[in-house]
């Protein structure tokens, strides 16, 4: 038996302007992250989805709203899809923390792994959270499509662990995931596979 999971980074937010680190911090969406949400509630109805489910925090689960509201669904609200906690990056952007501390910043750029930002939430801990989360939505919901709306870095963790690549490596091996965008992954008795990446919703 096979299950989708549709993953989606949620909307833009006031942050992304500036490049700043939100993780678990709850930044509002902009006019554009809202629409980026409209859009995708028109395309989940489309794509036959048969769950919506979302990060905790506010602007993935707003992201959320409009395809569950469009499905007549319930947006499952999973306490493992929130973002990773950055520690002292929260709120920062890389030149002003280069600026502070340029080589935490290049001990982070080489290796996100064995370098994350001083009181940062570590990788493997996220990446077991993030997949137990996902696998979770496949058992309960088998066979079928579940919208899954988180966050940028959690999700290519995530990638990357079930896919069985370096979690350190994310930031190369999946360079950035678009607001509002879909990546697919397939569940079966053999274990996940990567069918699409970063494909728009809109044409």
């Amino acid at each position: 038996m096979t299950s989708r999971l549709l993953l989606v980074r949620h909307g833009e937010t006031e942050w992304h302007a500036e490049n700043r680190y939100a993780g678990t911090s709850d930044v509002a969406l902009t006019p554009k992250g809202r629409a980026q949400g409209a859009a995708l509630g028109r395309w989940a109805v489309r794509a036959g989805v048969d769950a919506v489910a979302a990060s905790p925090l506010g602007r993935a689960r707003l992201t959320a709203e409009p395809a569950a509201e469009a499905l007549g669904l319930r947006t499952e609200i999973v306490a493992g899809l929130r973002e990773i906690d950055f520690g002292w990056g929260e709120g920062r952007t890389i030149a002003e923390m280069a600026a502070e501390d340029p080589e935490a910043v290049r001990r982070f750029r080489e290796d996100a792994g064995t370098g994350g930002f001083p009181g940062s939430e570590p990788l493997p801990a996220a990446a077991a959270r993030a997949t137990a989360a996902l696998r979770a939505l496949t058992e309960r919901h088998p066979g079928r499509t579940v919208l899954v709306v988180a966050h940028s870095t959690l999700l290519r963790i995530a990638l990357c662990a079930l896919l069985g690549l370096p979690l350190g490596q994310y930031r190369q091996l999946f360079p950035r995931l678009d607001n509002g965008a879909v990546t697919e992954i397939r569940f079966t008795a053999a274990g996940a596979a990567l069918y699409s990446l970063n494909v728009p919703t809109t044409p």
